[in-house]
């Protein structure tokens, strides 16, 4: 249920703004109008403007082959390059060199004069727009002219700029930096100059002879590793002696032949071994076959004697011999032990007192080297580099001339003056309507009076006496009775009284054709014209006004003669009557009662058309003494706070007021009141229609 409520007021807010915009439809379309012709014809007046475009690559800078880079398999990537190139093709550098280039402040003047520099820059800049192709290094810079062949001309020479510019920034930091690093190596040279002084300054003060030259091994140094190798010589000597005298010692006299063998290498001893071996090896064959007393055997035996005596004997000289050698050794390596040491304290000594600041004098001359071979290998390498060839920008598509013009798009701007006029319009026909208080529906009435609303009259409504009773305004008037009649204290017969809170509102028209309508409805009918200020009824039915209300108020005529009959059936008249020059006391509530109340009782339905409420006190007091009022209000005429006073007023004299009539709708303007409209008057043709058929039959 709340979702159809929800529904039903959105639709109704809907039709809310399509109200207003159908009611001020002149107003948009005024406004949309004028928008269209103005941008047309600016459109029209507006010079034809060219475009041409030049594509360009652009990278950062480095050198096509760089022959002492190393190889990567990546790239850095900096995302602010681009935005930089942007706005480095936008400066005014850039501008200021192609306007030069192009002579643009003498092609853009007149009668042969220069346009100022500023100028020039700010026509350039207004003319030329840059564009990134998305995810791609190309930059496309699109220059607008009136002149197709300017525009090319320009869009070219700015990407010649922009890429002429950036090969000079880059030799220009490379000359610069170079110049420094040369500046800088010069100045390396003098330290490694005087570096090497101080070094030379250094020995002779010491009195350093270092051989092989400078930076070489010192002759102490020499000294103590020479002494170190023989001492490590002599020490193994030693040892190889000590080993092999402690094992001949360790073996008995009655062993040393039979270990000959395993103890030397002598070649003495090993010739003997030998022989004793071929002996025994002779005495084990014949023993075999021969007793011990062979001449043979005999003759061997005493031959492995003699050898083994002989073995012995070399063997025991050999002992002797290591021992002598071995003590030899040990005197050496003590020896050697001590003129070490005797060298490592005076080595000590000397390093400690002068060597210390020669070897930092030599650390300091090999540091300004090493830094000057830096520097000079790296300028050697930067020079080379820079005659590598380069291309930070290259032109991919060079501009040309464009003989459409891109600018002005008549379609376009007709197109959007359409949209903007329309808009427009629409926005002050909201403005204006917001501005208006005046009672636009119903609704407003209802909320502001707090009663039923019993018509809704059209407008351009005439008498229904001119329009004849066969009118399709009629059925207007028709609802209206019915409704009175059945009104809330409404009733077929009475006295009623209308009125309206200003002057204008359709009060006595509005009167008229009600009781027109109850007249020919087959009631009696009296219609009083009580608008002594401004009577307009006796216009309407074109009888005189000479005698009527005032007269019989004042008691000049009675009632009866001052009524006149009319050629409606059933509808008679009482007219104002004119006003006297002292009007004080015609309108007299207790004459005003009487008066009605005797005219009741002659006809079925009394109206009484009164002036208006605000302002003059007459419909109030005729009103009061009614049997109830209908109040007219115009359609968009006076602001809600008119209304107010109405109601206002009514409240305070205690008037009954049985509903209220809107009165002159713009049917045409009004969706609701269009559609209420149309149902009645396409009812009424169809009717009208059907009964002449039937007469026709």
């Amino acid at each position: 249920m709340s979702s159809e409520t929800t529904q039903q007021s959105s639709s109704l807010h809907f039709l809310d703004y399509w109200r207003v915009i159908r009611s001020r439809k002149e107003i948009v379309l005024a406004v949309a109008i004028l928008v269209v012709i103005t941008g047309t014809v600016y459109t029209l007046l507006l010079p034809n403007i060219y475009e041409s475009s030049v594509r360009i690559r652009v990278s950062e800078d480095s050198p096509e082959i760089n022959p002492f880079a190393q190889q990567t398999y990546y790239s850095s990537y900096n995302p602010y390059f681009l935005r930089d190139q942007f706005e480095i093709i936008q400066s005014k550098p850039i501008f200021t060199s192609v306007i030069n280039r192009l002579n643009l402040q003498e092609g853009w003047g007149e009668s042969g004069e220069k346009v100022a520099r500023e100028v020039a820059l700010k026509i350039l800049a207004n003319s030329i727009s840059v564009i990134q192709q998305r995810d791609t290094s190309l930059i496309m810079i699109v220059v607008r002219r009136d002149d197709p062949d300017e525009s090319a001309r320009i869009a070219n020479e700015i990407a010649e700029v922009y890429r002429d510019s950036r090969l000079e920034i880059a030799s220009k930091q490379i000359r610069d930096a170079l110049n420094k690093m040369k500046e800088e190596l010069t100045e390396q040279a003098d330290r490694v100059l005087v570096a090497e002084a101080t070094v030379q300054a250094v020995r002779v003060k010491y009195g350093i002879a270092t051989p092989g030259g400078e930076g070489s091994a010192d002759y102490f140094e020499l000294q103590i590793q020479q002494l170190q190798a023989d001492r490590t010589a002599a020490q193994q000597v030693r040892v190889d002696k000590e080993v092999a005298l402690s094992v001949l010692e360790k073996i008995k006299p009655e062993d040393l032949v039979d270990s000959a063998a395993g103890i030397t290498q002598d070649p003495n001893v090993i010739s003997l071994v030998q022989q004793l071996q071929d002996i025994k090896v002779q005495l084990s064959s014949i023993g075999a076959n021969f007793g011990p007393n062979h001449p043979e055997v005999k003759r061997l035996k005493n031959q492995q004697g003699q050898v083994e005596k002989t073995l012995t004997e070399q063997l025991i000289a050999l002992r002797k011999r290591l021992k002598t050698e071995f003590d030899v050794a040990s005197s050496r390596f003590v020896e050697l032990e001590k003129l070490l040491d005797d060298a490592k304290k005076e080595t000590i000594e000397l390093q400690g007192q002068q060597y210390q600041e020669f070897r930092q004098a030599l650390a300091d001359l090999d540091n300004e080297r090493f830094i000057y071979n830096q520097l000079n290998a790296r300028l050697r390498q930067e020079m080379i580099t820079m005659d590598v060839p380069r291309h930070p920008v290259e032109i991919i598509d060079a501009a040309e001339p464009n003989r459409r013009p891109v600018s002005p798009n008549l379609f376009m701007n007709v197109l959007l003056s359409i949209f903007v006029g329309l808009g427009a319009g629409v926005g002050l026909a909201y403005f204006i309507e917001y501005l208006d208080t005046s009672v636009k529906t119903a609704e407003d009435i209802e909320r502001i009076l707090g009663l039923p609303v019993l018509g809704l009259i059209p407008q351009k409504v005439r008498p229904l006496i001119e329009e004849g009773p066969d009118s399709e305004h009629a059925e207007s008037y028709r609802v209206l009775r019915t409704n009175l009649a059945f009104s809330e204290g409404g009733a077929h017969h009475g006295a009623f009284c209308v009125l309206s809170g200003g002057a204008g509102e359709g009060k006595s028209t509005t009167c008229f054709n009600l009781a027109f309508v109850c007249a020919q409805q087959g009631e009696k009918v009296l219609l009083i014209d009580a608008d002594l200020r401004r009577p307009v009824q006796h216009t309407i039915l074109g009888v005189s006004n000479r005698f009527g209300l005032t007269n019989v108020l004042l008691r000049d005529v009675p009632v009866e003669e001052a009524i006149k009959a009319t050629s409606v059936p059933n509808l008679h008249f009482l007219p104002s009557g004119r006003l006297p020059r002292t009007s004080l006391g015609v309108l007299d509530p207790k004459r005003i009662r009487e008066l009605i109340g005797s005219l009741k009782t002659k006809y079925d339905v009394v109206l009484i058309d009164t002036p208006p409420l605000v302002g003059i006190s007459d419909s109030a007091i005729i009103a009061k003494e009614a049997d109830g009022a209908v109040i007219v209000v115009q359609y968009r005429k006076y602001p809600r706070e008119m209304l107010n006073k109405a109601r206002q007023t009514i409240e305070s004299l205690g008037v009954k007021v049985v509903g209220a009539v809107l009165n002159n709708i713009n049917v045409m303007r009004d969706d609701y009141y269009y559609y209420y409209h149309s149902y009645y008057s396409d009812y009424y043709r169809s009717s009208q229609s059907e009964m002449s058929e039937g007469n026709d039959l």
